[in-house]
């Protein structure tokens, strides 16, 4: 019998340069449930206590390992509406008003949690949806997602690289397995990176310093809206850098990858961030492998190049073939 532990596999490095473990912070979108009966579920699992920042942002302490923020998804909001940042709030009072919390998801963004307490997370959604949280699949309008932030092993530019090109080489292959709702792949947040950053990055030449690796990146990705947005870890080793070419206030400098392609679909039976992290574990296993990953960088150059392949095998298939070869589960 498969134990929740078992659901979720360790990266191979289960630690930070540093010595210390790895930490991931995770970002639940849903619907159908109210915010003061989110916030207590929260508190209610984690032992901690609620505090009413305001009526659309509540904060849950107590947990050793941080606060948890309960609120309405703002990121959502700026997105939907012309409204500046300043009246954000205002408009989050007139949601609540009205009833209309199932037009804007709510959000649960936990602390950054050692990597062995993730199935705990596990836990919580059983309860949510329990008590009739809906996920991506709860109506047409619901475009809500779940977002990993793992903390990266190491912060030297080549570390990074490797874990780029990871994700370019796998990104077929994730979407693939994530199922990505047609709502979300409708909007901006998880948008594919440009066809010429990808060519960029992929060729095992690729080797750039930090200052490089950043620019190169801003100059063809100015925006959060990134399946994986890479904005929080570079303001983390150069907020100057990246602060000159994103204005945008909602960047927060963190030492982690900010992972935002998966569904959140908490309403199905069985579902659970095991499934994305288990994905994401994987991409690790290649960047953590630089002969494999450049083998794999050189095999997707090559099916670039190919003048046919939207008519061949698909790229996800050949990844899926080539990880079973290589990275058996």
């Amino acid at each position: 019998m498969t134990s929740k532990t078992d659901l979720f596999p360790m990266p191979p490095a289960q630690h930070t340069a540093e010595g210390d473990i790895r930490h991931v912070g995770v970002e639940l979108e849903m619907g159908d449930i109210d915010i003061d009966s989110l916030s207590r579920l929260v508190a209610d699992h984690v032992g901690g206590t609620v505090e009413k920042r305001s009526r659309y942002v509540h904060t849950v302490t107590g947990d050793p390992a941080g606060d948890w923020e309960v609120e309405l998804d703002f990121a959502y909001l700026k997105n939907k509406t012309e409204a500046p940042a300043d009246d954000l709030g205002e408009l989050a009072e007139d949601i609540l008003r009205f009833g209309a919390e199932q037009i804007v998801p709510l959000e649960i963004v936990s602390p950054p949690l050692p990597i062995d307490r993730l199935p705990e997370v596990n836990e919580l959604i059983d309860r949510l949806r329990e008590a009739g949280a809906s996920g991506t699949g709860g109506g047409l309008s619901y475009a809500f997602g779940l977002h990993l932030n793992p903390e990266t092993p190491a912060t030297d530019a080549a570390t990074i690289t490797r874990h780029l090109q990871a994700f370019l080489c796998l990104f077929d292959w994730l979407k693939k397995r994530a199922k990505v709702d047609m709502t979300r792949r409708l909007t901006a947040y998880i948008a594919a990176y440009p066809a010429d950053y990808v060519r960029l990055v992929v060729d095992p030449a690729y080797t750039p310093g930090e200052a490089d690796l950043i620019d190169d990146y801003l100059a063809f990705n100015p925006s959060r809206n990134r399946a994986l947005d890479m904005l929080p870890l570079f303001a983390h080793l150069d907020e100057k850098r990246v602060r000159a070419k994103v204005a945008d206030k909602r960047v927060r400098s963190r030492p982690t990858y900010h992972y935002r392609l998966p569904n959140c679909e908490i309403d199905r039976p069985g579902w659970g961030i095991h499934e994305a992290w288990a994905d994401w574990v994987m991409l690790e296993r290649v960047a953590a492998e630089p002969e494999k990953l450049a083998a794999l960088c050189t095999l997707f150059q090559t099916f670039l190049d190919e003048p046919f392949a939207l008519f061949n095998e698909g790229w996800a298939e050949r990844v899926d073939r080539w990880l079973g070869e290589h990275f058996p589960r």
